[in-house]
């Protein structure tokens, strides 16, 4: 199966409060002391869920609520359909239809029959999801923002944490099994990296880290997962792959780090990965033994010689 990456991801820049992403503003005429206005911006909350605490922006215009990973909502669940409701944003206000999915959508613990408009406060049910409509200021939003990175995220790489990641892969491990999708694993070990600490200190240890994060970053799709589940080990996530496709994603990462040194005050480091992959096959029936294969392909890949990756 075909893959390509995705774009590189445009990071915001930051605002003057440390920690907070920078929002627009309203410029418009404003009387003498008077202080200026913030813009506002239309988002889902989610209350409940697998998605518990991530915002979801609500631009202007139609986008779909659903279990596809094309969805601009995309709530990973059995009880999703794959194209569940639909949302549109107009200056009118906004409302929401359900599409013929399975479970039904819900406002407010009422069926959505046709189209029903929402107001701030709503709760969208849907599936194991519940959703509050907020109109989020840029304080508010980056309050939300950083609770949600600190309960998810690996400080130094930006990365998925252990916890977060090994959840998340229990969720899309049910997804391929129920409806019988591909799904591949990747493991990643950085190859004599207790070498880099012990020679340049972990604070050069840290910089290889997060360098190796972000061209892990730049080879991923949108749907994939990528997290830190050990001190320099990684697992990869990647929904709709096959064997063929995850040997392809190995590859380009394998020479992504390879390829470039790493450039230190002390010179430049060559650093190598290992990596060991996987696929969902008929005879998984718990997420672990997708785990268990890829690393023991991982043991593999080193005790070959490293810097390669092997199939298990």
């Amino acid at each position: 199966m075909t893959r390509k990456a995705a774009p590189k991801k445009v990071v915001p820049a930051t605002a003057s409060i440390p920690g907070l992403p920078e929002m627009p503003t309203v410029v418009r005429p404003k009387a003498a002391n008077e202080v200026p206005q913030t813009t506002a911006e239309w988002g889902l909350v989610a209350y409940a869920g697998a998605a518990l605490g991530r915002i979801f922006p609500l631009p202007m215009g139609e986008l779909i609520v659903g279990r596809a990973p094309d969805s601009a909502v995309t709530l990973l669940d059995g009880e999703v359909s794959r194209h569940h409701a639909r949302i549109r944003v107009t200056a009118e206000g906004i409302e929401v239809e359900d599409l013929g999915s399975t479970n039904g959508t819900q406002v407010n613990g009422e069926a959505v029959r046709g189209t029903l408009s929402m107001k701030a406060g709503d709760r969208l049910a849907i599936g194991g999801h519940v959703l509050k409509l907020v109109a989020l200021d840029p304080l508010e939003r980056a309050f939300h923002e950083t609770l949600l990175d600190l309960s998810t995220k690996d400080p130094l790489t930006g990365l998925s944490n252990r916890g977060s990641a090994l959840a998340e892969f229990q969720t899309r491990f049910g997804l391929s099994l129920r409806y019988d999708r591909p799904l591949a694993v990747v493991i990643c070990d950085l190859d004599h990296f207790k070498g880099v600490n012990d020679t340049y200190g972990h604070g050069a240890g840290d910089f290889v880290l997060r360098i190796f994060g972000e061209r892990l970053m730049v080879t991923l799709r949108e749907a994939d997962l990528a997290g830190r589940i050990g001190g320099e080990e990684f697992l990869m996530v990647l929904p709709e792959t096959d064997l063929a496709g995850a040997r392809t994603f190995a590859e380009r990462l394998r020479k992504a780090i390879a390829d470039t040194p790493i450039p230190l005050p002390t010179g430049r480091l060559n650093l190598t990965i290992s990596l060991g992959i996987t696929e969902r096959t008929g005879d998984d029936h718990e997420a672990g033994q997708l785990l268990a294969r890829a690393d023991a392909a991982l043991y593999r890949a080193k005790s070959g010689g490293r810097n390669r990756a092997c199939e298990g």
